[in-house]
């Protein structure tokens, strides 16, 4: 019996053209509490082939759930069918791909198997378990929540030119919301982890128990914090707001697709964007970081996951690329061809989006800050191709004389990220990449993750206006 691998090989020797095959298999679990109660307990498994080709300057793309011989040949040849017919309305000045160096091989990422053998009663014990302490940590806490996912990814791409690449890895993540209330006034926290690995590595930072009383902790603090003053500040942001800022703001607009579409970016290679102490990257594999949420060995195109520099000394230096933005900017594709099931086609997207450390230590980055905020904890936002972003932040804490004091809450901080990162005058040792739970949205989901040092800049806060 053939394996998968050599199914899709055998599919492709029949494409009279360049083609691309991609098998995919995920598995995926759901765990819910609220309130003492299991809300949500949810298993999936999804599987097929995607086949992808390109004729004549256009795309063509079909995908199957049946890995029967006869079935994938179907998939190519509707695949084809739809290249031609699209060759006749949109034309792409680009007629083949450029030869490039392609994974072939087995890609695996450590803790898979340790996962996977973890009973499901286990887990579930856990989040009741971290649903109960955070409810009970406070007789303030109104409700709790405790989520726990895991996805198993089991891929397999294979492309007439080379590549022949099988991965497998698994993503997880643990959220904990808590409600506090006193005297009809509200406030609501979060802590979260999203890692790539087992279930152990997403407690390495962190217990379980200790995310329970940081959660709960928070809520009740903020129940007496009073909300920001609004205006123009000296922001010192936790690794955590830089990595949404360097995702949304600075990574959407540097993906070579939306550049192509006129995003802020274009033409911009080689000027100066940001302070000369701003390096930021997108990489596959972070050095020195562990199980990170967008930990990648190699994209769904077939290409290593490099580590490519965005942003270099304040210059800007590379955009984002799969094989086809690649071939028209003349450059190596940067590996970040991504879908999200095998019935998606690959998009640009990024994997771990970062700043690099600095020089400085966070103590004396706040000791020698006269008057600005700590913020942190992200709560979301927006950004738009021209780098205009608005974040959510849970706790703001005030700095005063090169001290922390008083705690706000409920604030935004808003700009544009060029301008933003132009008024960096310190970034500090510490490091973290500090989003990897929940998923990065672009016509379909990603798991990403992204973070940096802390940063001190100026941007708009915002709150009630004094």
């Amino acid at each position: 019996m053939k394996s998968i691998s050599e199914l899709l090989e055998t599919t492709l020797a029949k494409a009279p053209c360049w083609a691309e095959a991609r098998y995919h298999r995920r598995n995926s679990q759901s765990l819910s509490v609220q309130k003492g109660l299991v809300k949500q307990a949810k298993s999936n498994l999804t599987s097929g082939v995607g086949i992808r080709v390109f004729v004549d300057g256009a795309w063509g793309f079909s995908s199957t759930s049946d890995l029967n011989p006869h079935a994938l040949e179907k998939a190519l040849r509707q695949a084809i069918e739809c290249a031609k017919s699209l060759s006749q309305l949109k034309k792409s000045n680009l007629k083949k791909l450029p030869e490039t160096k392609l994974a072939r091989g087995e890609f695996k990422i450590p803790g898979y198997e340790n996962l996977k053998k973890m009973p499901l009663e286990q887990k579930l014990h856990a989040v009741l378990k971290a649903e109960k302490l955070t409810r009970n940590n406070s007789a303030l806490i109104h409700s709790a929540t405790c989520v726990y996912n895991e996805i198993f990814e089991d891929k397999i791409v294979v492309t007439t030119d080379g590549a022949n690449a099988s991965s497998q890895l698994a993503r997880n993540e643990f959220k904990i919301g808590a409600i506090a209330s006193r005297d009809g006034e509200m406030a609501e926290s979060h802590e979260s982890v999203g890692r790539t690995g087992s279930w152990e590595c997403l407690f390495s930072r962190a217990t379980l128990d200790e995310m329970s009383d940081s959660a709960a902790k928070l809520a009740v603090d903020l129940l007496s914090a009073p909300k920001i003053p609004g205006g123009n500040n000296v922001l010192v942001l936790s690794p955590a707001m830089v990595g949404l800022l360097s995702h949304e703001a600075i990574g959407h607009t540097v993906e070579a697709d939306f550049v192509l579409s006129g995003s802020v970016a274009q033409g911009k290679l080689g000027t100066l964007v940001a302070s000369p102490l701003i390096t930021l990257s997108d990489s596959g594999i972070v050095a020195g970081v562990e199980h990170s949420g967008g930990e990648l060995l190699v994209d769904d195109e077939g290409v290593l996951t490099t580590k490519t520099v965005i942003i270099k000394n304040g210059i800007l230096s590379s955009y984002l690329h799969n094989r086809e933005s690649a071939a028209i900017y003349g450059v190596e594709p940067t590996g970040n061809g991504r879908a999200w099931l095998y019935s998606d086609e690959p998009l640009i997207r990024m994997r771990n989006t970062y700043i690099e450390p600095g020089t400085q230590t966070l103590e004396e980055i706040i000791s020698s800050t006269k008057e600005g905020y700590l913020v942190d904890c992200p709560l979301g936002g927006q950004a738009d191709a021209t780098g205009e972003f608005m974040f959510g932040a849970q706790k703001v804490t005030k700095i005063e004389n090169g001290k922390l004091t008083k705690m706000f809450r409920g604030a935004t901080i808003s700009g544009q990220a060029f301008e933003v990162l132009s008024t960096v005058d310190a970034v500090s040792k510490e490091f973290l990449l500090d989003l990897g739970s929940g998923y990065c949205g672009k016509g379909q989901p990603a798991k990403v993750d992204a973070g940096g040092p802390y940063i001190r800049c100026k941007a708009t806060i915002g709150g009630v206006q004094e």
